[in-house]
């Protein structure tokens, strides 16, 4: 091979190289490479209030499986479906249930009072506890567990909100294991979920 027929052989390696370096240098600057060596940390310290006043930390996850679901009570669909799919889960728990966490964090605290937390619960399992607080506990929460959440204003002057769906399963030791998939018969969504107790 001469000389003129290896030169863009080498340009070709050397612009390839020079786009690897700068994919990791990308990836490392937006944290993209701190999960490949370790998961995503996901929860943290809260303090929040539940329906009937009493206080819910992260201590509270503790010992028993949880389901965390981010909502509003003013959400028209996807939070009341979310919430009816979890009371059908806990329904096919039985007696089990008890020994499950089930909890809805309202991404709204101006408006998700706990008072309006009790209102809004009353249409679902009892299990379910419904935590709020203030702005900035709320915010705490949903920065620790990367919840998406924004108000978007109506045209009434009204707003809502748009937020992360998922279902968060934490673990006995209040860990995150993945996101619960309520998509599927109660019945086994329910041995899923005992195989954490």
């Amino acid at each position: 091979m001469t000389a003129k027929s290896t030169r863009p052989l080498v340009l070709i390696a050397a612009f390839a190289g020079s786009l690897v370096v700068g994919l990791v240098v990308v990836l490392w600057l937006l944290g993209g490479l701190r999960s490949v060596t370790a998961p995503a940390s996901i929860g943290g310290p809260f303090q929040l209030v539940d329906q009937t006043g009493q206080t819910v930390t992260e201590k509270s996850l503790q010992g028993k499986p949880t389901l965390i679901f981010f909502g509003f009570t003013h959400c028209p669909d996807v939070c009341p479906t979310s919430l009816f799919e979890i009371s059908e889960v806990l329904r096919a728990m039985g007696k089990d249930a008890d020994r499950v966490n089930a909890y809805f964090v309202s991404v709204d605290p101006e408006r998700d009072t706990q008072a309006a937390m009790k209102d809004y619960l009353s249409s679902f399992d009892p299990h379910l506890k419904g935590l709020t607080g203030n702005a900035e506990a709320v915010a705490k929460i949903v920065s620790g567990y990367r919840v998406y959440a924004k108000k978007v204003p109506l045209k009434d002057g009204d707003y809502t909100m748009d937020h992360t769906a998922l279902i968060y399963l934490m673990d006995r030791d209040g860990n995150f294991v993945a996101p619960f998939n309520l998509k599927r018969k109660p019945e086994e969504a329910a041995t899923d979920l005992k195989r954490y107790l």
